[in-house]
């Protein structure tokens, strides 16, 4: 009977497996394993990027109507004109009117 020592001792890094030896690849039912995940992973992101992109839809029909709603909202006020973007003249001529220190410039009217 062999004494052993800690020199000839077997431990659990000894073992010997087949475990890292043979390619996924290679073997076909990896392969198409593989192919069924990335399949599915393409069509979860379809599905991400058609919602994504009715998501910007609405949002860009909203903001279209908010711009509509404030629009008729400074004509009803009297501060725009029929031309969207254009504000009648008073307003011009009492801006031009005042001056102002650049801490007071900028007011918002509502």
């Amino acid at each position: 009977m062999e004494i052993r020592t800690k020199a000839n001792l077997r431990g659990l890094r000894d073992i010997r497996t087949h475990s890292g030896r043979v390619d996924r690849v290679e073997v076909p039912y990896m392969a198409y394993m593989k192919i069924s995940c990335l399949e599915m992973e393409k069509t979860r992101r379809e599905k991400e990027r058609a919602s994504s992109e009715a998501r910007i839809r609405n949002l860009d029909k909203r903001l279209e109507e908010i711009e509509g709603e404030k629009d008729a909202t400074l004509k009803n006020l009297g501060e725009r004109t029929t031309e969207p973007g254009r504000r009648q003249s008073k307003t011009r001529e009492t801006s031009k009117q005042k001056s102002c220190d650049e801490s007071e410039c900028f007011k918002i009217r509502y």
